[in-house]
């Protein structure tokens, strides 16, 4: 299918042509004129007649022209191009605008991105918007979009002739599932402005949501035939080490993994970047369903657009029940399988390391069985396997400048993404660094302790307050030490410190908020995080 402005093109281009035909008959007619025209005075009547019928003539084609210009416009929101708007946590979220934007152009429309921060409702009204929107923890919005939620979205605007979709992201794990898309539509709707299409929801980066949008962007476009968006382009990292971090802890196990780039890769990426893991399957899971189907894992088969093994389709895919395999042959099998989503991990050291390390906490579904991507890094794999990974910017929490103060607040495994941070500051000599971490006993949980101690002692850290909930003590939470400390926090805020935040969503996160609007009023936290001096990655 051709794009709409190539379409709108041939239409005036065949007016055009029409016209010119007509105007070419007009002067072969005069031609066949034998006679000199008779004197105007007696045929005046008619000649101003034949005038004014031309001239209406004209009129109607014009009219004609126009309405058919209009009715485009009207279709496209009344204004030229789309706007992409983008509310972003991780940076999944600008990722899959920025895609949008490229498609759209792709296909020959003019689009423009931007961050929910930058507009309000006089920049959405007439347009045709797009909203890559992401939910944070149980409903709220990315902390990018807390002023527009608390603004715009308070009031009631006029928003009729603006067009809208909604591309939500979001985790089922959690009860409030893609509820700040689900918020953000609703008040577009409420406010005038009408639906593209239905609101598309994407479970963890889900592909088969995310070709649905890409879809519905080809059919706006006018061009159906693109690319569908690739899956993550994962490179097999090697697994190097790992190393228990906390024997005997009443906690779940918690691993520092260390894992060696393919050979000949650069190492690339900024403290506060993801790595996104594809995670396996158990090997004796995989061989306990090829000991069902009677298949063989060495088969070859097409999975994912690839040419791999059917063993290694299954490690990759949601596991079929047994009884289900049996009976099919090997492509047969393959084409019922469903990927395994990604699983993302805060990385914990910077590339002057040498390696990409990781402080994963192994956890457990419901049946006990150990969690998909937890599983595979903390149990599964074995050290020297492949582990495929890719590295995901995220522009959200990286680093400020290094010449600002840093407060990093964290507990458990978010200690990874902070100690990345505190890497990066030491590297280019920044020592106004102070830290706050919890966990739960001193005996088996202070991660990486004996480093901390020496960034302190070497004085690369200003600060250290450590607390665990489990040793009694005047603060149980690392909350109520920054509580504590509500002085020494304000004179290293007006100082112009930046707040950092990574760890657990549910008690600690909550917890950091209630005491710094507590000091600072809502307003104040509002400040801070406008300015992108709080920000956080909680989970």
């Amino acid at each position: 299918m051709k794009p709409q402005r190539a379409r709108n093109g041939l239409s005036l281009a065949g007016n055009a042509l029409a016209l010119l035909a007509l105007a070419a008959l007009a002067a072969w007619l005069l031609h066949l004129q034998a006679s000199p025209w008779p004197a105007l005075t007696p045929m005046a009547r008619p000649r101003w007649l034949a005038a004014a019928a031309l001239a209406l003539w004209l009129g109607l084609c014009g009219w004609t022209l126009w309405r058919g210009r209009a009715s485009h416009a009207s279709s496209n929101g009344g204004a030229p191009g789309w706007c992409v708007v983008y509310a972003s946590q991780t940076g999944l979220a600008l990722e899959l605008a920025q895609r949008t934007v490229a498609m759209l152009r792709q296909a020959g429309d003019a689009a423009e991105l931007r961050a929910i921060a930058e507009i309000d409702d006089a920049g959405l009204r007439g347009r045709r918007c797009l909203f890559v929107a992401s939910t944070t923890g149980e409903g709220d919005p990315p902390d990018a979009a807390l002023a527009f939620a608390g603004t715009t979205m308070a009031t009631r605007v006029d928003l009729q002739g603006t067009r809208h979709a909604v591309l939500a992201l979001g985790d089922r794990n959690y009860a409030q599932f893609c509820a700040f898309g689900h918020h953000l539509d609703a008040w577009l709707r409420g406010n005038g402005s009408q639906a593209l299409f239905d609101l598309v929801e994407v479970d963890n980066a889900d592909p088969g949501a995310l070709r649905h949008w890409q879809h519905q962007l080809g059919v706006l476009a006018g061009c159906t035939d693109l690319p569908d968006w690739s899956r993550p382009d994962y490179r097999p990292w090697t697994l190097a080490e790992r190393r228990l971090l906390n024997p005997g802890s009443a906690g779940g196990p918690a691993f520092h993994l260390e894992l060696l780039p393919p050979p000949g890769e650069t190492l690339r990426w900024q403290a506060g970047d993801i790595a996104e893991i594809g995670p396996r399957n158990a090997p004796h899971a995989v061989t306990k369903i090829l000991d069902i189907s009677g298949l063989s894992g060495n088969t070859l088969v097409e999975f994912q657009n690839r040419r791999m093994s059917l063993a290694d389709a299954l490690a990759c895919a949601h596991l079929p029940d047994g009884e289900a395999a049996r009976g099919l042959d090997a492509q047969t099998l393959a084409n019922r399988l469903q990927p395994l989503p990604h699983r993302e991990y805060s990385i914990a050291s910077i590339p002057a390391n040498g390696r990409l390390e990781l402080l994963v906490r192994l956890m457990h579904r419901e049946d006990d069985q150990p969690g998909l991507g937890s599983g595979w890094l903390c149990t599964h794999a074995a050290i020297g396997s492949a582990i495929d990974l890719r590295i995901r910017a995220n522009p959200n929490f990286h680093a400020p400048d290094s010449a600002r103060p840093l407060i990093l607040i964290g507990n458990g495994t978010g200690l990874a993404g902070l100690r990345a941070h505190m890497k990066a500051r030491i590297a280019v000599g920044a020592r106004r660094n102070w830290l706050l971490f919890g966990e739960r006993n001193a005996a088996h949980d202070a991660f990486h302790g004996d480093e901390l101690d020496a960034w302190l002692r070497d004085g690369k850290l200003t600060r250290l307050d450590r607390v665990y909930s489990r040793d009694g003590g005047t603060h149980r939470y690392v909350q109520d030490a920054l509580r504590s400390h509500a002085t020494t926090l304000l004179e290293w805020l007006d100082e112009g410190a930046a707040i950092y935040v990574c760890g657990s969503l549910h008690g600690m996160a909550p917890g950091v908020d209630r005491v710094l609007t507590d000091l600072l009023g809502q307003a104040g936290l509002e400040s801070l995080l406008q300015s992108g001096s709080y920000r956080r990655d909680v989970y």
